[in-house]
């Protein structure tokens, strides 16, 4: 695909890196000359200095010839990025898709007018990273969570812990064990910063991070066998009032007993006094134990860290975990600090560069796929693709179809039904299948279904 991404930020960046990877030619355009030159040395892309809502410099990065146009600028760029989308779309560009910061655009009424303006997809980072959050907050036993198909498979990510019964056995061993035809299935282990696509004789090891496609009735057991639980929540504390903070609030406040708000900015604090008059918001810095600790830290069940810092996200979710709360979420943008945080004990991770590289990845799949998501902890993707009449993994039950090593099929929905996929698992038309795959079978595995 001839891509151009218009905007060289954290975004940019991490897109461009993931595209080029990928066989497309991509084509970058900021005003910043230093950002430019930093993305072409890390990635094969063609740098274009300009404002990407000048005609003239849509034309020399050869909009007309642009199969999508991707508008990443710094949030508070909205307009830019509007204008750019829309200015691409009339000037050739066959899909267009622009980063937002206004809640008030992806309303369905709203949404339509852009469509009919033609821009393809809007996407907000922020609101995106809440949902994930809520999610996590919802299946609290896991490290990483996504729904398939309205939830009747979905993903958990477990970490091995002491006294999970699946330490040094091998997967044939597990499923032998558990009665042999199990409503989930491990897709991935990631050890040592290394993924494995486990095999019938992969042993399991303590701190490996398990990839688990599942049932939906069938989470509660799958966690059990890693050594995991699920935690109710009825307290939560939000470190961070920006917008992440505010949404995830916002969303709780009515769920549960107690949301606390940490924030560091007196006039951010008047504000959010505003918009949630169901939480407590606290006016201090959060890295400040003591301020914590007389805000029953302790008692808290779950505690969120969404500064636009790393490292303190990091080192509070530390604190909190010491004083014994349950489970603990870090916004961690540093992509280099994602393996740290695991490491020392933070239960989650959110990385909007990832989730934003998820909603446009699929945008570049050439067969149908409604969802996807680039996982943190791992370097892997989970797709879900739609079946196609007459496409290869229709053909043949699923052992004989030859799919790439570096990819798994996990699970397909049908109708109203869930499966587990096994080896004499038959894929039929139209099912929509679950496939978690390493970046070596990407470009592979969508042939099987199209």
């Amino acid at each position: 695909m001839n891509i151009i991404i218009a905007g060289a930020g954290e975004v940019g960046f991490h897109l461009a890196k993931m595209l080029s990877g990928e066989n497309h030619q991509i084509t970058i355009i900021d005003r910043d000359e230093v950002r430019l030159n930093q993305i072409a040395e890390t990635s094969d892309v063609v740098p274009i200095s300009g404002i990407p809502t000048s005609v003239a410099t849509l034309e020399r990065a050869g909009i007309g010839r642009c199969d999508l146009f991707i508008a990443v600028s710094p949030a508070d760029a909205q307009d830019v990025n509007i204008v750019s989308a829309l200015l691409a779309k009339q000037m050739g560009a066959k899909r267009v898709t622009a980063r937002i910061n206004n809640n008030e655009y992806l309303k369905n009424e709203n949404r339509v007018i852009f469509t009919e303006l033609g821009i393809d997809l809007l996407f907000y980072p922020e609101r995106i990273a809440s949902h994930e959050i809520l999610d996590l907050l919802k299946q609290s036993g896991t490290s990483e969570f996504m729904d398939f198909s309205g939830g009747r498979l979905q993903l958990i990510v477990l970490k091995l812990l002491e006294g999970s019964s699946i330490v040094d056995k091998s997967l044939l061993q597990v499923s032998e064990e558990n009665g042999g035809d199990l409503p989930y299935r491990a897709v991935a282990i990631a050890r040592e910063g290394n993924t494995l696509i486990p095999r019938r004789d992969t042993v399991f090891k303590l701190q490996d991070l398990v990839f688990i496609i599942t049932k939906r009735e069938a989470a509660h057991a799958a966690m059990v066998l890693t050594g995991k639980d699920n935690v109710v929540v009825k307290n939560l504390m939000i470190m961070g009032g920006g917008r992440v903070g505010e949404m995830v609030a916002h969303s709780m406040e009515n769920r549960i007993e107690k949301v606390c708000v940490v924030e560091l900015d007196h006039k951010r604090c008047q504000e959010l006094t505003e918009s949630l008059p169901r939480s407590l918001i606290i006016n201090g810095d959060a890295r400040n134990t003591d301020l914590l600790m007389e805000e029953n830290l302790p008692h808290m069940d779950a505690f969120v860290a969404v500064t636009s810092s790393a490292e303190a996200n990091i080192l509070s979710c530390m604190a909190a975990k010491r004083v014994g709360v349950k489970k603990t979420i870090a916004q961690v943008e540093n992509l280099d600090y994602i393996k740290l945080a695991e490491s020392v004990g933070v239960d989650a991770t959110i990385n909007k560069k990832l989730i934003t590289a998820s909603r446009i990845f699929r945008f570049t799949m050439t067969g149908d796929v409604p969802s996807m998501k680039c996982l943190n902890g791992s370097d892997a993707e989970v797709l879900e693709f739609i079946a196609k009449p007459r496409s290869l993994a229709t053909l043949k039950k699923v052992r004989d179809l030859g799919f790439p090593k570096d990819a798994i099929i996990g699970g397909i929905t049908r109708g109203n039904s869930s499966i587990i996929v096994r080896g004499d698992t038959e894929i039929k038309p139209y099912d929509r299948v679950v496939v978690f795959s390493l970046p070596s079978a990407l470009q592979t595995i969508h042939k099987f279904f199209v």
